[in-house]
């Protein structure tokens, strides 16, 4: 046992938790402990052993307890385990950040490395803003984001982000100039789409009545998820990302693609852009990347965008930002060793290999009763239940125990459960989680339930 697990009196660490995104005091009376895990598997403290629905929080594609993640980060910690990124590097950080430059769309070719999707998503808005000013364009001060996005929490990431209640508790800190373009999900348009639906690539065009409402003058970038993850796997309409694309473009207007969710090989690709043939001007990362086991992230940046900062004096900070542990060794090591299991086992391959079948069995739930909506992409897919009159994410949470007592980790929110599973995962895996996730649904019929 870990001796860390052996507590004594009450000090067992309940009441001096806060857990994040989480309804703390029914938790502390209904505490649900993870114990350990390994493969695509968690093991509760009770000793019931659960599928890993949502690899982790989208983080784990691997699955847990890699043995050679393992190794690279003991190796990495008896060689060096910190090192400064200010006026200093090493050899693990310069490595990696070239490894994952080479995995990005052609003339994506520089790195800055940050310790979260949230970090990233900051850094990139303030690059982006920088850039307009070393052109001499300070008057590009505008960011526009989209209803239903979400861009971590650090106070940039909220203000783009448009998730309610991420934002209304925290309104007298959002960064003023930020505007909206709506989100793309219409369900009486596109309820039970298999892949991208064929409706809503009009809705890009929206991006014009804010170019004309606000002036191209003043927009710096406009930051999209491709895929609209914590929002429940919200599927890009096809040719919508391309119109944005092109819009973006006409008007001089940065375009950002926060891929912390999508990014290495949730959608069967090294980006999401590589799958949709959108090339944007940055990307945010963050979560699989290091397979979820030491945090990272960055913002992968675009030529014109580095060379534009390189412009002043050689001896001069072309951007006044970073983290005391931007590229940490610790964690690139832990980067290097994800990628190698990636490359060695073709487990990229293996997620576009998965798409279909994680298609297949979740669309087979289409008539259970509480179903509304059904929707996949890669290998990610969501249900959205109807909820109880009058009690709001009940229903959901109701199914999340009952899966949870049936070998199931799910992931909900509001009244959407998300699935993304490991990329080790077996055809027969998806099949059965999506089966068993079926009859939680089905077995959910009153708020009693």
């Amino acid at each position: 046992m870990n001796e860390h697990l052996v507590t004594s009196g009450n000090r067992d660490g309940l009441e001096n938790y806060w857990l994040p995104f989480t309804p703390n005091r029914y938790f502390k009376r209904n505490p649900r402990i993870i114990a350990s895990a390994e493969g695509a598997y968690y093991t509760l403290a009770d000793g019931r052993r659960v599928f890993d629905c949502l690899s982790g929080l989208w983080c784990c594609p691997l699955g847990h307890g890699n043995a050679h993640i393992a190794e690279a980060i003991k190796r990495q910690a008896e060689t060096l385990d910190y090192a400064t990124a200010f006026q200093m590097s090493n050899p693990t950080t310069l490595s990696f950040a070239a490894r994952v430059a080479d995995m990005a769309p052609a003339g994506l070719d520089h790195v800055f490395f940050a310790n979260s999707g949230s970090e990233s998503v900051d850094t990139a808005l303030k690059i982006a803003i920088g850039y307009h000013r070393m052109k001499g364009e300070a008057h590009r001060t505008r960011i526009i984001g989209r209803e239903r996005g979400y861009h971590g929490v650090g106070m940039g990431g909220i203000s783009a982000g448009g998730m309610t209640a991420n934002r209304k508790m925290f309104a007298p800190l959002m960064l003023n100039g930020v505007d909206h373009l709506p989100h793309t999900y219409d369900r009486a348009q596109t309820a039970f789409t298999h892949g991208q639906p064929e409706w809503g690539a009009h809705l890009a065009d929206d991006l014009e009545r804010l170019v004309a409402l606000h002036d191209a003058s003043t927009i710096a970038a406009v930051i999209v998820e491709p895929m609209q993850g914590s929002a429940g796997v919200v599927v890009p309409p096809v040719g919508y990302l391309e119109r944005l694309r092109e819009i973006c473009t006409k008007h001089g207007i940065l375009l950002i693609f926060d891929e912390v969710i999508t990014g290495f090989g949730r959608l069967g690709a090294n980006f999401a852009s590589q799958r949709l043939n959108v090339r944007p001007d940055m990307m945010t990362f963050a979560k699989a990347v290091t397979n979820g086991v030491i945090p990272m992230g960055g913002v992968i940046v675009a030529d014109e965008i580095y060379d534009a900062y390189m412009s002043g004096p050689e001896e001069a900070v072309e951007l006044y930002h970073g983290y005391t542990y931007s590229g940490h060794p610790m964690a690139a090591a832990a980067g290097h060793a994800t990628l190698d299991v990636m490359e060695r086992d073709g487990l990229i391959p293996r997620a576009a290999e998965l798409e279909p079948v994680l298609e297949t069995a979740i669309h087979a739930l289409k008539g259970t009763p509480g179903i509304v909506d059904i929707r996949n992409f890669g290998l990610a897919a969501a249900v959205d239940l109807e909820p109880f009159e009058g009690q709001p994410g009940l229903r959901a949470m109701r199914v999340f125990e009952r899966a949870l007592q049936t070998g199931l980790l799910v992931r909900f929110t509001g009244e959407t459960i998300a699935m993304a599973p490991p990329f080790i995962s077996t055809d027969d895996e998806l099949q059965t989680m999506c089966a068993t996730l079926g009859d939680a649904i089905a077995s959910v019929t009153s708020p009693a339930a």
